[in-house]
């Protein structure tokens, strides 16, 4: 496993935690301290604010999951990964993008980049 899968899978698990004690840890594990999320709908920095752009997302979509579209593609210090938010109910997706990421020297997230593919209506 590469730096690069590495990071994306604890970018999942932050994505995927559930209650704000178990996002704060994982966004610790997975981001920089002064780390960054940016997309169409959240520019934030930090621990702090990249927990609550998710939190926010449990909260437009409760029952949802993050998952994996295709292999991480990587070099050097980037990774870029599809992904989509799918229904734990009935496996709908109505959501679905692309993140490019930017990793520390230690494989912790420094910024990501995210982009919308598919959003509801």
């Amino acid at each position: 496993m590469t730096a690069q899968d590495t990071a994306v899978a604890r970018y999942f698990e932050a994505w995927n935690a559930k209650g704000p004690e178990e996002i704060a840890k994982a966004v610790a594990t997975a981001w920089t301290e002064d780390g960054t999320y940016t997309d169409p709908l959240a520019d934030v920095a930090g621990h702090d604010g990249i927990a609550a752009v998710i939190a926010a997302a449990h909260e437009q979509f409760p029952g949802f999951v993050f998952r994996p579209l295709g292999a991480v593609d990587g070099h050097h210090q980037l990774a870029r990964f599809g992904w989509e938010l799918v229904s734990e109910a009935d496996g709908t997706a109505p959501v679905a993008g692309f993140d490019v990421i930017e990793l520390d020297d230690d494989g912790r997230i420094r910024t990501v980049h995210g982009f919308m593919d598919r959003v509801p209506g």
